[in-house]
């Protein structure tokens, strides 16, 4: 599901599941604005201090370019494969609000209806928490995910269990409200649990069909899938680890269920690119439902629907979500005019420790 921000949740792996090389260049004409050997240095520094691997994709106007640091598994020299899939962690966040937004332009959905009259009896506070608290993380619902078992140990007596949505909103009704609904902001995966029944009850079908019907086919992001409860992760991709009880574990197969609308999907860096290029520059939502996506309130800390803004030391404010499951970290993250982008994917080693060289890369992508 992962943390939010696009802090690339710094140490990949169970915390934000609390649900958190040689430089690969595409052709260009000439070199653009991104110095790549800053990157890659900050790259290197990542894996050198506690990531597996690290693939990132950086787009500077008509440049683009791939680079890759450490290696795709712990016991082999194999380095990351730069169209590797990965899990992308709460960034699925982005596809499910965008939906959502689609069906409210479509007059299917009314964004500050409450849940309650698409969803009869799913929360107690149904008639209080609107559509729009789900997406924007106002809805005070307690997050699931914290009453899970995350530490490794933990984690591998319920890797392979196979959750419905329903139980994951019963652990968070199960407590209290955080606050009243509308009063406050603090970051919940129940919310996108929600968000992604509410599609499903809307529609009439699995909410990952309307995520392909409306978004992945449309962009042609053919290398992005919902995985629903399949284990496993298709095509080329770098293995996450963690140490539970002694023993270095490969954690790259688990059942996703557990994340289902939070937090499921898989994808590359190439079509996580092209959907949040596709996502800022207006071509997935109509005007009204575009405006709303980026509307942030003074107490959301930046979160908008789905999305954040975030400004960056430099002064430069970007646009995206991170994510991350157990052995994987996600970022994607934009300006506004989307000219210059950046996704990165980021693999656990072992023993992570406190991974560096994050800053130093966005300020050189960004700023």
């Amino acid at each position: 599901m992962g943390k939010r921000g696009i802090a690339l949740a710094a140490v990949v792996g169970l915390a934000a599941l609390g649900l958190t090389g040689t430089a690969v260049a595409e052709p260009v004409v000439e070199q653009g604005r991104i110095d790549r050997q800053v990157v890659q240095r900050a790259l290197d520094e990542m894996a050198r201090t506690g990531a597996q691997g690290v693939q990132v994709r950086v787009t500077d106007g008509r440049h683009q370019f791939t680079a890759r640091s450490g290696t795709a598994r712990v016991d082999s020299p194999q380095p990351v494969p730069t169209d590797g899939r990965f899990r992308a962690g709460s960034i699925t966040k982005t596809f499910v609000s965008t939906v959502v937004l689609q069906l409210v332009g479509e007059g299917k959905v009314e964004l500050d209806a409450p849940v309650q009259r698409y969803l009869p009896g799913l929360l107690p506070d149904g008639d209080k928490i609107t559509v729009r608290h789900v997406l924007q993380h106002t809805s005070g619902l307690y997050n699931y995910t914290s009453a899970l078992p995350l530490d490794p140990a933990g984690f591998e007596t319920i890797r392979y269990k196979t959750w419905t949505p329903a139980e994951l909103v019963a652990l968070a009704t199960a407590k209290p409200l955080y606050f009243p609904p509308g009063t406050d902001w603090r970051y919940s995966n129940t919310n996108y649990v929600v968000a992604g029944m509410l599609v499903e009850k809307v529609t009439g079908r699995p909410y990952e069909a309307a995520v392909k019907q409306r978004v992945l086919r449309p962009l042609g992001l053919g290398a992005t899938s919902v995985p629903g409860v399949r284990t496993g992760i298709p095509g080329p991709h770098a293995h996450g680890y963690y140490r539970a009880n002694g023993q270095v574990v490969d954690v790259t197969e688990f059942n996703p269920s557990v994340a289902y609308a939070a937090g499921e999907m898989i994808s590359t860096t190439a079509d996580l690119d092209r959907f949040v290029d596709a996502l800022l520059d207006g071509r997935l939502l109509r005007p009204a439902q575009q405006a709303e996506l980026t509307s942030v309130l003074p107490n959301t800390r930046g979160y908008a629907l789905g999305i954040e803004a975030t400004e960056l030391p430099c002064g430069v404010t970007v646009w995206g979500h991170g994510g991350s499951t157990p052995g994987y970290s996600s970022l994607v993250v934009s300006t506004a005019d989307t000219k210059t982008r950046l996704v990165a994917s980021l693999t656990s080693a072992p023993d992570p420790g406190d991974i560096a060289g994050y800053n130093e890369m966005l300020n050189e992508v960004f700023c």
